[in-house]
């Protein structure tokens, strides 16, 4: 009995440690590294490529083999980006199509039938959700109404409307994977960003309830929540742990391949946080309160 106490100890003891140090969920990491072959010579457009998240998951893909069409409003910054891109494909059969997320309904349609018209008409495999309007630093009573259509409209608005015009051509074929870059904010409340924070809810709300309809019909969806992430605009004046744009990008890689419904990218406290709120809210929000 005493041997097997010790056991008991030790396993617990190594998963505590494990959980303090550990930059995703459990189920992320138990997956290890990417699968090239669900990535490569497959057509990915990843949105919000023209910087951050975006950019290094373009180079990440490329370098995995795949075929890219590369999305954001500047279409200068697009070609800067694509010059730096190397891999099977890359930077000569790169596809860079401009997109304006807020632009309406007949512009994103035009995008999602040039998307499907490139490689052949080969069309599109993974559908990477990756643009989003800046953060407002404003708490709840205090935001604008014009920093809340903004937020909603790139965040939700422009995601869910491209979904819609590029899930049917998915369906045809009996096969796609969409991935939503959302946020820790979209699972946890996020002082100082309620809109920001209700437009990350959203998001998952709508696309965890498009698996749930599709998921028999060859439609994959994976949804990305990431906590504190370093980028060049935090890399100074910040004391939080925060994980490299690098490793976000390729844990958000690792899930889509594995077909992770749901994946948890953080260091501590926010990991926790986000257990807490999940498994046990009542403590969880609790908690948030004091801190």
């Amino acid at each position: 009995m005493m041997m097997l106490c010790l056991v008991f100890l030790v396993i617990f003891i190594a998963f505590f440690i494990k959980f303090l140090t550990a930059d995703g969920d459990f189920t992320l990491l138990s997956k290890g590294k990417v699968k090239r072959e669900e990535i490569e010579d497959k057509v990915i457009w990843v949105t919000g490529a023209s910087r951050g998240i975006g950019e290094i998951l373009a180079k990440q893909l490329a370098s995995l083999g795949a075929k890219l069409i590369i999305s954001a409003r500047n279409e200068a910054e697009l070609q800067h980006v694509k010059q730096q891109l190397t891999g099977k494909y890359a930077p000569r059969d790169v596809m860079v199509l401009p997109l304006d997320l807020t632009s309406g309904e007949k512009s994103l349609r035009v995008a999602v039938e040039k998307a499907e018209s490139f490689f052949g008409a080969a069309g599109v495999d993974y559908m990477i959700h990756n643009a989003a309007y800046e953060r407002p630093k404003s708490t709840a009573l205090d935001v604008t109404e014009e920093t809340l259509k903004a937020t909603l409209n790139v965040n939700v608005v422009g995601p869910i409307s491209v979904t819609r015009m590029l899930v049917p051509y998915m369906l045809k074929r009996g096969r796609g994977h969409l991935v939503v870059m959302s946020s820790a904010a979209g699972k946890t409340p996020a002082p100082g960003q309620a809109v920001y924070s209700a437009s990350k809810f959203a998001v998952n709300g709508y696309f965890h309830t498009l698996r749930s309809e599709l998921c028999r019909k060859g439609i994959k969806v994976t949804v990305v929540c990431p906590g504190p992430v370093e980028t060049p605009n935090t890399r100074t004046g910040s004391t939080e742990r925060r994980v490299s744009s690098e490793r976000c990008a390729e844990l958000t890689i690792v899930a889509a391949t594995h077909g992770i419904k749901e994946a948890w990218i953080s260091y501590q406290p926010v990991l926790a946080v986000m257990y807490l709120v999940q498994y046990m809210p009542s403590v969880g929000y609790w908690l948030m309160e004091k801190v």
